[in-house]
């Protein structure tokens, strides 16, 4: 779809947005709230096919507006299913850039892991996004718009089963560093009008921004995960470089604040296993302790390589052990299936091609432009 520099885009307004912006040549509420069913619950792009619009507002939406959606560079399909888009984002002086947006189909739920940056800047040692730097945050329009192709490329059918029911922002990118742009998009995940998602159908995953997870509980209700992978800050100032600015004493109570204040029902700390690392007995029963009496599940990730990582994978008997003594110690703990490895679409896979770098690292320069939200 063309883009044209005068029309505003409307996928990714919010409802009060799209509001504001349809009264400014003189529509009624009213019409906002059937462009969101059009565009989100219907997938329509062409104003001409939104048939309840009165001609002339539909005449007025050609020329100052337009549903522009991301363009697919790649389109592969793993062994077991999962399905994994390459999207092109423009980019500054002609430098394209490159992002990806994977979805995992399982018995009942099919799941859409978005990506809210273009690269991270957070630098965890183990993640292949980390390793490519930082270019710049995605708008909420490029975040919303990979739910919305994701749908069209799966056959969405309005009046047939949801083919995505959940939703997790966990490809490439921190989404709390990109805070501004990223809770319109969630708000249009969980809007009536929108995607209508319930709010445990939405994840959140941060490497533990805390005064964003603090902001996030006064602004909206959804799934929280964190990338924890430690069970002390020795250990993660290594593997999380944000852990330098924001330890686990600050991190943990932000998470318990946001359950209160959201009666949510857990948070999920993600852990993955990296052998000889953070996988040993006696990092399990640290990690009980610290977590013993909460609200908290632990799903340990089986770690996924990728080109240039010192790391190794955990062995299966190391990860079934972690799991038994996290139980034995009060804690729910889970194995992660890992899934799409064979096109690279795992967990900590996730590359896309980011030209234009600004290499701004964490593990060097604590917060910058990446986290200006």
């Amino acid at each position: 779809m063309s883009v044209a520099a005068e029309r505003a885009n409307l996928l990714g307004m919010h409802r009060a947005e799209l509001e504001a912006f349809v009264a400014g040549f003189g529509a009624k509420p009213y019409r906002a709230r059937q462009l969101l069913k059009w565009i989100y619950r219907r997938g329509e792009a062409d104003f001409s096919r939104m048939t309840d619009l009165a001609r002339d507002f539909r005449a007025g939406l050609a020329e100052r507006a337009e549903v522009c959606v991301p363009e697919i560079v790649a389109d592969r399909t793993a062994s077991d299913g999962t399905r994994k888009w390459l999207l092109r984002m423009p980019g500054a002086a002609g430098n394209e850039q490159v992002i990806e947006t994977v979805f995992i189909p399982e018995p009942g739920r099919g799941t859409l892991c978005i990506s809210s940056q273009i690269g991270c800047a957070l630098d965890c040692a183990f993640c292949a996004t980390g390793a490519q730097g930082f270019n710049r945050n995605l708008t909420a329009a490029e975040i919303i718009g990979q739910v919305w192709l994701a749908n069209r490329e799966l056959g969405y059918d309005p009046d047939g089963e949801r083919i995505i029911s959940n939703v997790v922002l966990m490809g490439m990118g921190e989404p709390l560093a990109n805070y501004r742009n990223v809770l319109p998009a969630m708000q249009l995940m969980l809007d009536d009008l929108g995607y209508d998602l319930s709010r445990r159908r939405v994840t959140l995953s941060t490497s533990g921004l805390v005064p964003q997870i603090y902001r996030l509980a006064e602004d909206v209700n959804v799934a929280l995960a964190v990338s924890l992978h430690a069970p002390n800050d020795r250990l993660r100032d290594e593997l999380v470089p944000i852990n330098r600015r924001h330890p686990i004493a600050e991190l943990l109570p932000a998470c318990w604040h946001y359950l209160e204040r959201q009666n949510g029902r857990s948070v999920t700390f993600e852990y993955t296993m990296l052998d000889g690392v953070n996988d040993r007995p006696e990092h399990a029963r640290e990690l009980a302790r610290l977590l013993h009496g909460h609200h908290a599940k632990v799903n340990l990730i089986p770690f996924n390589t990728f080109p240039g990582t010192k790391y190794q994978r955990s062995s299966a008997e190391a990860i079934r052990r972690f799991r038994d003594l996290l139980m034995q110690g009060g804690v729910m703990a889970t194995i992660r299936k890992t899934r799409g490895d064979d096109i690279d679409a795992a967990c900590g896979q996730l590359r896309g091609l980011v030209a234009d770098r600004t290499l701004v690292r964490l593990g060097s320069k604590l917060v910058s432009l990446a986290v200006r939200a």
